[in-house]
């Protein structure tokens, strides 16, 4: 009787699954790497953008208009005489100041995209905005901060203006008030967030409605937004920024709020009723950073992130590409060395390198598909040199485009990238078991 001869293990099926699967988790290491690579270069064009940015402009922000007036504080005090022993009375004065928000503010808005900046490899897309501004003070009541009128500075009220992104603001700052006109000065502050404009002094003790209008033009970057000071705040908003993105926690109003392809239309409407601060203080000014409204311009495509979640999905790719050439390799019986995994696999990791080298001098589209390209056609004469089968290598060539494909689709989505990321995968987990439906898996 003939005995059968006993294969090694190391070159029984098993063993050969046990070092593909070790060799895909190891091109995890170079795989890391690259995605540091995106990282870096990520990090690199937001540092580009932030020093564009604080030159040109940065965020505009708007707390105000606010009308301040002084007041006279008399404080009294008892002290003892120590040569008489006699107690006697001393008054000093000292000056403080009242704050009042409009009965009514409203911000008129347009907001223009400007021509890119460009440093290096990087557009820095930046914008410029006319705000005009317009509404009413009603008089002081000053019996509401308990204070006497008759300590009250009538005549030296000034309008307060509280912005971010003063630096870039451009052109003259007048302000309108009834019929005379004032000139805005920047005042020093320790406010870290915004920075002060104030108006030339004015009377307002005769005046029951005060009315003001004053513009405000910026060069500036990522968002405009404004405080509800006025008991009745509207905001309107248009620009030619496709992708706008509403902040706040007023939302636009739904009815006249419109996105199109030339821009968008916003408007907001807040009331007294809607915040929950008051219209006088004294002293000091509240901090009202949370109540803060309005738009965000965006970016909707950053080719950065493309590139990173194409790379989360470079494991999957490398395991589905080992899984194909190890079916064809057991289904033809003909032998793919553990080195020919590795070459498959490192042409596998560099097309994320391609991928995003291109990129940053192209649109993410072209640089995928011109790296889809240059590696499927690497791995098909590849293939080719070594499996010595145009059938087998047309087969991994085509299931390559496809899964390259499943991949681009799954990044371009948004809302159903999951749901159609865990249908594709449940179908090709049925296709491999289809085709291993037959395959005799025993050690030999």
């Amino acid at each position: 009787m003939e005995t059968e001869k006993q294969i090694p293990f190391y070159q029984t099926t098993t063993a050969k699954i046990i070092m593909v699967g070790l060799l895909a988790l190891f091109l995890l290491i170079p795989l890391s790497y690259v995605q540091s690579l995106i990282t870096e270069r990520a990090n690199r064009k937001q540092n580009v953008v932030t020093e564009v940015t604080e030159s040109w402009g940065t965020d505009v922000h708007i707390y105000g208009p606010i009308l301040k007036v002084p007041y006279k504080i008399y404080i009294t005090t008892t002290l003892l005489n120590p040569t008489n022993n006699k107690q006697e009375i001393s008054t000093t004065q000292s000056i403080d100041h009242a704050y009042f928000f409009p009965e009514k503010a409203d911000f008129k808005t347009t907001i223009q995209k400007d021509s890119s900046l460009k440093r290096g490899l990087y557009n820095v897309v930046v914008f410029s905005t006319d705000i005009n501004v317009q509404g009413a003070f009603s008089k002081p009541n000053f019996k509401k901060l308990q204070i006497d009128e008759a300590n009250v500075m009538w005549d030296q009220a000034s309008i307060l203006v509280k912005t971010t992104n003063l630096k870039s603001s451009k052109g003259d700052l007048n302000l309108k008030v009834g019929d005379t006109t004032l000139t805005f000065e920047s005042r020093a502050n320790s406010d870290k967030y915004f920075d002060n404009l104030e108006s030339e002094v004015f009377a307002v003790k005769d005046l029951e409605n005060l009315p003001f209008k004053f513009q405000m033009k910026y060069n500036g970057s990522n968002s405009v937004k404004f405080t509800p000071v006025g008991k009745s705040t509207t905001v309107s908003i248009d620009s030619d920024w496709q992708n706008p993105s509403f902040e706040g926690i007023f939302s636009a109003n739904t009815k006249s709020k419109s996105i199109t392809e030339n821009g968008f239309h916003a408007d907001w409407t807040v009331s007294q009723v809607n915040r929950p601060f008051s219209q006088e203080y004294t002293e000091t000014l509240p901090q009202l950073d949370e109540y803060l409204f309005g738009v965000k311009l965006i970016e909707t495509v950053d080719q950065y992130q493309q590139n990173e979640r194409a790379s989360k999905y470079g494991f999957l790719m490398i395991g589905l590409t080992f899984l194909i050439f190890f079916l064809i390799q057991t289904i033809s019986k003909i032998s793919i060395h553990i080195f020919q995994y590795g070459m498959i696999g490192l042409a596998l990791v560099l097309f994320y390198t391609l991928l995003i080298s291109i990129t940053e001098h192209s649109t993410f589209s072209i640089a995928y598909a011109t790296a889809t390209f240059a590696v499927i056609a690497m791995l098909f004469l590849y293939t080719l040199s070594i499996l010595k089968s145009m059938k087998f290598s047309l087969f991994i060539g085509l299931a390559l485009a496809s899964l390259y494909t499943f991949i681009y689709v799954i990044i371009q989505l948004e809302n159903y990238a999951l749901l159609v990321g865990s249908i594709g995968l449940f179908l090709i987990l049925g296709i491999v078991m289809y085709f291993s439906r037959k395959i005799d898996w025993e050690m030999k």
